[in-house]
């Protein structure tokens, strides 16, 4: 959920609480799958649990301390919508590990009594040799306290350690405050990876043969051959094409009889294809016709015609059998047949991901998805130089180990939704280096990864979501730091993934879970640079916190006087005074406002609402604030520092070309409002980059955008055309008027929220745009 954003009233709460642990609930009982019964009953278990403790008064949504006796800095249970369960993650029964451990201590299987003994001279011992080791496993951040008590004893710093212990010990019995040993070292802080070598493993052995696929190999393989040889049964006693116009000799109705109980043997061997049971088939037909033969009876005129016309148009179509242009069809249909299939290709490479450790990614995947090689045709069958299928690689090359930058460049990291995913193992090794233990940085590098698996609650009132830092086990080593080194690679790591983000995704918003890593890293590098998230229209409250003003001004002080404040209509300067007047503010009352309630009403009066409350009107609002802000480019740029290569103009082309291809969607689209909301946070961006670029790449690029419309469906550039009239407009120097339009309305400003139809979904009917 937004960390600055005011929720939705509570009473709306318990029906959508209820509707989820329906959906559970019927999935549960009806679905085919059993693997997705048994999940589904987990979710309506969770929810239930939502549901009792609502009505007990134990839980309260919106809170961050939503259930009753646990801190804040719990992790606890969270299900969709952001509502926490009740439970903690680190609660429950034991772990198996933790039962290991209680029988090699000898005490009670117990967690407090794990607890005490990891407190003990020989319980510390055993957490300083995982220390030293770096081969354990933390799933929830409580499971790297008891090994910073640890740490800070052996370090000396026992006064520390005891005030740590203190915190944790009235939640001993319920919370796993150890690590799981684990076999595989701490992963390479340098590289990062998309799915283990595990979590392929399981992807590929979850495939199934492909029904359709089989259906037709079996076609191929067996029926068709089997076909052809009833055909030449048949036709040993046609004369002149004229089946049974030769009487069969005593041999005939022998082989015939054979081919029959053959023809039982492959029904019961190969049950995918039916059609060789269809009467009405020629295959159906002419076994029909032998069964009827071979037992005596004769065939009346219909069936001999339907048998004579099956021969006849089988010999037609593809030749009689043992002819050249038989011999070809069949000969390329066997080659289709007998090519492996999917499946047996994934298990193929499920053995070769087997030899790998399981809990990391593959520092190379290439020898896991090269061609069938000798050894593994002896052992498989599968045949020499049988290629694996760009469906199998892809599960595969997810699992690739490497810089941030190779992966986005190979494609491994399609979209920023992906990038934000593995941020967090960036983020977590550029945190870590702040400390100069090695033990301890391998340790806070864990707890990060850790802690940014934590969902986030459904907050109310502006509340923040729990940071990493209010950690007990973390405020107890922050004293470690190494402040100027730490801000340093904050600041390193900050550029290279603003630059990765801007430069790989251009025309894409940030995504909220990328905007809150890049901000640790903002704050680590201590550069006053406010990074702000999208902001969900559908709980907005009408209210900013105040890093957006910041924000603004930030945006202000790069882009005043440029296209962007023209396009827009803003005044940067009245921003940059509004910015700095409400600083004051704060300074005199002496402490930081918890909203900014000018940016809430200049964005409510740029969008020409009288307040929030709709969905759409709360997006128009939003939508301006983005607008103001840039949503984090103008900060990356300014605070930050990025210098994306090829450069401005380069981004500024790909964000049209997003553009395009996001109005194409729109054509026919019955519900195209995401669609158009995109294209216009594209288009913004399009403003951004080229608000950057010199006046020559200006007019070079605005010169060029009708050529990239040309290559998409003449729709697209009839739908663009008042957006691209209204650019032209002001790069010359024009204005719109205040509702957006200009020259009669054959001019808009691009936005994404419209409290009416938006003009973008009207197709102009001047030209005839039906071929797109």
């Amino acid at each position: 959920m937004n960390d600055d954003a005011e929720q939705q009233p509570l009473t709306r709460i318990p029906p959508y609480a209820r509707d989820q642990l329906a959906k559970a609930f019927v999935t549960a009982l009806t679905h085919e799958d059993a693997g997705t019964r048994e999940r589904a009953e987990d979710r309506a278990r969770r929810w239930r649990g939502v549901l009792d403790r609502l009505a007990d008064g134990s839980l309260t949504v919106g809170s961050r301390t939503p259930v009753a006796g646990l801190p804040a800095w719990v992790t606890p249970e969270v299900v969709r919508g952001g509502f926490a369960t009740g439970e903690a993650s680190a609660g429950g029964p034991l772990q198996p590990y933790e039962k290991e451990a209680a029988h090699r201590a000898g005490v009670p299987s117990d967690r407090r009594a794990l607890f005490v003994h990891a407190l003990t001279e020989a319980g510390l011992a055993d957490l300083c040799a995982l220390l030293d080791d770096g081969r354990y496993e933390v799933s929830v951040p409580e499971e790297a306290a008891l090994l910073t008590v640890a740490w800070l004893v052996r370090s000396g710093q026992v006064a520390e350690a005891v005030e740590l212990v203190e915190v944790l010990e009235p939640f001993a019995d319920r919370l796993r405050f150890t690590p799981r040993p684990s076999v595989a070292p701490a992963p390479d802080a340098s590289a990062v990876h998309r799915t283990t070598a595990a979590d392929a493993g399981r992807s590929l052995a979850r495939r199934r043969p492909h029904a359709a696929v089989e259906t037709q190999r079996e076609a191929l393989t067996v029926w068709q051959p089997f076909a052809d040889e009833l055909l030449v049964h048949w036709l040993e006693t046609a004369e002149d094409e004229r089946v049974l116009a030769r009487t069969p000799d005593e041999g005939w109705y022998e082989r015939g009889a054979a081919l029959l109980h053959r023809y039982r043997l492959l029904a019961a061997a190969h049950t995918r294809c039916g059609k060789h049971r269809n009467p009405k088939e020629n295959l159906g037909i002419l076994r029909g016709a032998l069964e009827d033969t071979v037992a005596g009876r004769s065939l009346d005129a219909r069936r001999l015609g339907l048998l004579r016309h099956a021969v006849a148009s089988m010999v037609r179509r593809r030749g009689v059998p043992g002819s050249a242009r038989h011999l070809t069809l069949r000969g390329r249909q066997a080659a289709q047949g007998a090519l492996p299939s999917h499946h047996t290709l994934a298990q193929l490479v499920l053995r070769r991901l087997g030899e790998l450790p399981q809990e990391v990614g593959a520092a190379d995947v290439e020898p896991l998805v090269v061609a069938v090689n000798e050894r593994e045709h002896q052992e498989t069958g599968l045949p020499v130089g049988a290629p694996v299928p760009a469906s199998i690689r892809g599960v595969v090359e997810a699992t690739l180990s490497a810089p941030l930058g190779t992966l986005v460049e190979r494609g491994v990291v399609p979209s920023a939704e992906v990038l934000a995913e593995l941020v967090p193992q960036l983020v977590a090794a550029t945190t870590a280096q702040a400390y100069p233990d090695e033990a301890l940085r391998t340790l806070m590098a864990a707890n990060y990864r850790a802690f940014r698996n934590r969902r986030s609650l459904l907050l109310v009132h502006l509340e923040r979501q729990v940071r990493v830092e209010e950690l007990p086990w973390v405020r107890a080593v922050s004293g470690q730091r190494g402040d100027e080194a730490a801000q340093e690679g904050a600041h390193a790591a900050l550029r290279q993934l603003g630059e990765l983000a801007v430069q790989g995704f251009p025309g894409t918003l940030l995504p909220n879970p990328l905007v809150r890593e890049l901000g640790v890293l903002a704050r680590q590098a201590d550069l006053g640079a406010p990074m702000v998230e999208e902001l969900a229209a559908d709980i907005f409250m009408g209210t900013f916190s105040p890093k957006f003003l910041t924000a603004a001004r930030i945006a202000a002080e790069l882009l005043r006087g440029t296209l962007y404040e023209r396009y827009y209509g803003i005044d940067y300067a009245d921003i940059r005074n509004l910015a700095i007047a409400e600083s004051g503010e704060a300074l005199t009352r002496a402490y930081r406002p918890r909203t900014s309630p000018q940016f809430a009403r200049l964005c409510t009066a740029r969008a020409g609402a009288a307040g929030w409350g709709s969905v759409a009107a709360n997006g128009k609002v939003i939508e301006q604030a983005q607008i103001l802000t840039t949503h984090n480019l103008a900060t990356l740029v300014r605070q930050v520092g990025i210098a994306p290569e090829p450069g401005w103009e380069d981004l500024a082309r790909r964000c049209f070309r997003t553009v395009c291809r996001l109005v194409a969607r729109v054509h026919h689209n019955p519900r195209p409002l995401a669609t158009i909301k995109d294209a216009a946070y594209a288009w913004r961006q399009l403003l951004f980059f080229l608000a950057l670029c010199t006046p020559a790449e200006q007019i070079r690029l605005l010169g060029g955008l009708d050529e990239e419309t040309a290559r998409h469906p003449a729709h697209v550039a009839a739908r663009l055309a008042p957006a691209l009239a209204g650019l032209r407009l002001v790069a010359t120097g024009g204005t719109f008027t205040a509702d957006g339009t200009a020259l009669g309305g054959r001019a808009r400003r691009f936005l994404g929220w419209s409290t009416e139809t938006h003009w973008l979904r009207r197709l102009p009917p001047t030209r005839n745009h039906a071929a797109g």
